[in-house]
């Protein structure tokens, strides 16, 4: 009891061992806010897609006919095949394609140290889609024994390897040693969209009826041939590189102050090189097969969350994410509603929305670049 009354008694300094004070500008608890504000939007805009479309379902039939399973009885035969076999799907399939491309964006904007880096504008997205478009055409004649053997995993696999080598030059040519040009790397990703441009349309000019039907909206992006087939076909490589990616977090850390001042803080900054780039082409190249090419998500959601709870890459992997996967999800549901009974390209909207984000980076850019 004295001992008690002498605690009461002591100043609450001396007495109670304060909480370590926040350090400034430490924005940790505004990341773990963004990823519990994220997660809970991308559970309702999940549950909303399903419910979106010609056939319109209200939230809580959606989450009955989720509940009981894909030959329950707690809804007509129409809403339950509707929702597990056409929406389904679909809406999973754009939350893995729009969390890849948010992640890549992140990804390669901390490892080139600029935040106008995206798999679109620099060609990765261009050579993937060239491999892939290269597989459907010539699948029938030369390609025909690569098809063959790889099935269904034919085109993600020749888009990760048109992805993975496209980045790999666009690296060589804007790096020496050790030392990484953003102008270079921008104009090598200009030169290689480019080529890959112009044998994408030399093959579109060799294509058939249907393969030209396929190509002209596959080649602007969009969702409507999910299939349960088509996700269980780009998940392994999409689910991989959204598990492997928060591993290089530290390491992106650190890189983007430098490689030498990270090679300094203990970073295998080669190692931590190579690893980016293959998690980039995985990702880029199995969401460009899956839905096509669809731009400016990587640009746009990394950089909103930079501006709300700062660069830190430990948070900014897993939220961009989560960020990307939901703005795929609404330019999905605008692009099956705007035009009922059609439907708009994907790639269209998130350009609509991602060029002025472009421009305005630019503007805010200025400044630092002395203009």
């Amino acid at each position: 009891m004295r001992r008690l009354g002498a605690r009461r008694g002591a100043p609450r300094e001396a007495s109670e061992p304060s909480a370590a004070p926040a350090l400034a500008g430490d924005r940790s608890a505004k990341a773990r806010l963004a990823t519990l504000l994220l997660a809970l939007l991308l559970a309702a805009t999940l549950i909303v897609a399903l419910g979106t479309g010609p056939a319109l379902l209200s939230p809580r039939a959606v989450a009955a006919i989720l509940l009981a399973g894909p030959k329950g009885e707690v809804a007509s035969l129409a809403d339950t095949v509707i929702v597990w076999q056409i929406r389904l799907p679909r809406v999973l399939l754009g939350a893995l394609v729009g969390a890849s491309l948010g992640l890549v964006g992140a990804m390669m904007q901390g490892l080139f140290r600029n935040p106008l880096a995206d798999p679109g504008l620099i060609g990765v997205s261009s050579g993937a889609a060239f491999a892939a478009v290269a597989t459907i055409v010539l699948s029938g004649s030369v390609l025909a024994p690569f098809a063959a053997a790889l099935g269904l995993y034919a085109l993600p696999v020749s888009a990760f390897g048109g992805g993975l080598a496209a980045t790999l030059l666009i690296y060589r040519v804007g790096t020496r040693a050790g030392q990484s040009s953003v102008a270079l790397i921008l104009l090598a990703g200009i030169a290689l969209g480019a080529f890959a441009a112009a044998g994408t349309g030399f093959l579109v000019y060799l294509s058939n009826d249907n393969q030209l039907r396929d190509l002209t909206f596959w080649s602007l992006g969009g969702l409507g041939g999910a299939t349960w087939a088509k996700l269980w076909a780009g998940l392994p490589m999409m689910g991989a590189a959204l598990l492997a990616a928060p591993f290089l977090a530290r390491g992106l850390n650190g890189i983007v102050l430098g490689e030498a001042e990270a090679y300094h803080l203990g970073i295998r900054v080669q190692r931590l090189k190579r690893l980016t780039i293959v998690i980039v082409a995985l990702a880029t190249g199995a969401a460009v097969a899956v839905s096509g090419t669809i731009g400016f998500v990587g640009i746009v959601v990394p950089h909103l969350l930079r501006l709300w709870f700062g660069p830190d890459h430990r948070h900014l992997l897993p939220n961009a994410a989560l960020g990307g996967a939901v703005l795929l999800l609404v330019a999905d549901m605008a692009a099956r509603t705007l035009v009922a009974p059609a439907e708009l390209p994907i790639g269209i909207l998130t350009a609509a929305l991602g060029a002025p984000v472009f421009l305005w980076i630019l503007l805010r850019r200025r400044g630092l670049a002395g203009l």
